[in-house]
């Protein structure tokens, strides 16, 4: 049976964010991810992760600018001393939050420029950020996200995350393997599943529903189905529930769309 993280950057919008670790737990949630813990101290998260016996499963690395429209600085030329020194700063955050995974973004291709071009510092990057956190035994996750969502970004489908992986050559390299992201750029999701998974090479599975990134349960994906296909497959890792709450910023709108959760508790 998969085991489900609350992903507090998008559940729980009503509440302040650190409010969002009681909800979590009284929903029935056991651990949670988000995208940045870089606007409070780690030791307040933590103490809430302590307060409500949550783990902490996933977060991202700097991403540059977000607020500028930056979506990571992997691929950027340039730009490496100012990757290094954020992957610096995720991997304190990750021991202090006891957390074994970290998301980093690949980043927007800029104008003029082509993939191919910036594959060597992408690569020269992500080894090097791997090889850092093979040191407290933490890994390095790279996601293919859909350019409908963000468009421009560098890394985009299921099969290129992997021949990455592959070119990189370290262990603790893996992909996040966001099964809406995927559905909109490339669909036959079962069987992507079911060519990737077995690998070990997934280190993490996210979900919402397609296309208007709601409850799993809303849209034209047949999840009951998809989470029996990661049982048959033995899948063991976390299923980040990265959605926005139909109900938006009502109050209990996230936990009233919960419905899809309860025979999975």
């Amino acid at each position: 049976m998969p085991k489900f993280a609350a992903n507090l950057s998008m559940l729980y919008p009503e509440l302040d964010f650190l409010d969002r670790f009681a909800a979590a737990a009284q929903d029935g949630f056991k651990a949670v991810e988000y995208l940045f813990p870089y606007a409070y101290k780690s030791r307040e998260i933590a103490a809430r992760l302590r307060a409500h016996g949550l783990q902490q499963v996933l977060f991202n690395a700097p991403p540059g600018d977000w607020d500028a429209g930056e979506r990571g600085l992997a691929c950027l030329p340039g730009r490496e001393a100012e990757f290094r020194a954020g992957i610096g700063k995720a991997l304190d955050y990750a021991a202090a939050l006891d957390c074994p995974r970290v998301h980093v973004m690949a980043g927007l291709l800029p104008a003029g420029s082509e993939r191919a071009t910036l594959r060597p510092t992408y690569v020269s990057q992500l080894r090097w950020a791997a090889l850092e956190a093979a040191k407290q035994g933490v890994d390095v996750l790279i996601e293919p996200i859909n350019t409908r969502d963000i468009p421009g970004f560098y890394l985009n489908r299921q099969d290129d995350a992997h021949a990455l992986l592959a070119e990189v050559g370290e262990p603790n390299l893996k992909v996040q393997m966001d099964l809406y992201h995927c559905q909109i750029v490339e669909g036959d999701l079962a069987m992507k599943m079911r060519q990737y998974l077995p690998s070990g090479n997934v280190g993490h599975v996210q979900i919402a529903g397609v296309p208007q990134r709601h409850e799993p349960d809303l849209g034209e994906l047949n999840y009951p189905y998809l989470f029996s296909v990661l049982d048959e497959l033995g899948y063991t890792g976390w299923v980040g529930c990265e959605y926005r709450p139909q109900a938006g910023m009502k109050p209990g709108g996230t936990s009233a769309g919960l419905g899809w959760l309860k025979p999975y508790l």
